[in-house]
């Protein structure tokens, strides 16, 4: 299920921000990227997400925006004095011109940006307003992907009843199978005998019974209807049931497959790839479901 949410928090001029991204995943995977110094929320970015969703594809970013007091220029002066000889050295060689001041000063190591170094008990409540920002973010990408799944409920429902109403066609096609098989085997035996005596009703009927049988799908159908109301008790209870259903609709597909594999009737047998591709389209969706 796919959402965006982004939420700030701020204690004085220190600034921070989290933007969480979901997209559709069968699986849990999340990936986290946090400023240089604030490594330690990670891990507890990841255990949150994890506490909130289970499946999805997660991109979580923190932004930290500090005051200008947050940060001090530190001048390096045995870099400064290194440089400054090895100029005075090269000027003498050379004729040179003297080093210009804003020159020595872009010179990487001279002047270091140095941070203030907070103690324990500030950095552990800075971090605890800032994880408190991240579960406002999370809390709205559940509350999107929940939305989402209101409106994937009624698709489903919708697959759901098409299949239902496939599996009764299926049992009215199937129920004159018996009948349409005798039939058949009748026609053929009698052209392959042609002035031969025919075939004793008996043993026709058995011949017959025995493809009857084969042919029989109302097993599949009784359990194509049992799946379609454990989906809709799933479908009811909401939470995370994805994968419960995505299960399902692999049994959905089985039970599909075999009936048209012993169909002996081309219009059964063309409801039964209906009923495929229905089925196809549910799980496509499920696929969208936590």
């Amino acid at each position: 299920m796919t959402g965006f949410a982004r939420a700030e928090g701020h204690e004085g001029d220190f600034l921070w921000r989290w933007e969480v991204k979901s997209v559709n995943a069968r699986g849990l995977d999340i990936r986290c990227r946090v400023p240089h110094g604030f490594e330690a929320l990670e891990l507890v970015a990841r255990t949150a997400v994890a506490e909130h969703f289970q499946r999805g594809s997660f991109n979580v970013v923190l932004v930290v925006v500090k005051p200008p007091g947050e940060v001090k220029l530190v001048l390096n002066r045995d870099m400064l004095d290194q440089v400054l000889n090895i100029a005075k050295e090269i000027e003498a060689e050379t004729n040179a011109a003297p080093p210009r001041l804003d020159g020595l000063l872009g010179i990487r190591g001279v002047v270091d940006a140095v941070e203030q170094v907070e103690d324990e008990e500030d950095r552990g409540r800075r971090e605890g307003l800032i994880t408190a920002t991240l579960d406002e973010a999370l809390g709205a990408i559940e509350a999107m992907r929940r939305d989402e799944g209101g409106r994937l409920a009624i698709t489903l429902e919708g697959h759901l009843a098409r299949i239902d109403e496939l599996c009764a066609k299926s049992e009215t096609l199937a129920a004159a199978q018996p009948g349409d098989i005798k039939a058949r085997l009748k026609e053929r035996i009698t052209a392959l005998i042609e002035a031969e005596p025919a075939l004793a009703e008996e043993r026709l009927a058995q011949e017959s019974l025995l493809l009857a049988s084969k042919a029989d799908v109302r097993e599949e159908i009784d359990r194509l209807k049992s799946h379609i109301i454990a989906a809709r008790d799933l479908i009811g209870q909401g939470g995370a049931v994805g994968r419960r259903l995505d299960f399902l609709a692999q049994e959905f597909n089985r039970e599909a497959n075999t009936l048209c594999s012993k169909s002996a009737d081309k219009d059964l047998t063309m409801t039964g790839l209906d009923l495929k591709a229905t089925i196809e389209q549910f799980r496509e969706q499920i696929q969208n479901i936590e």
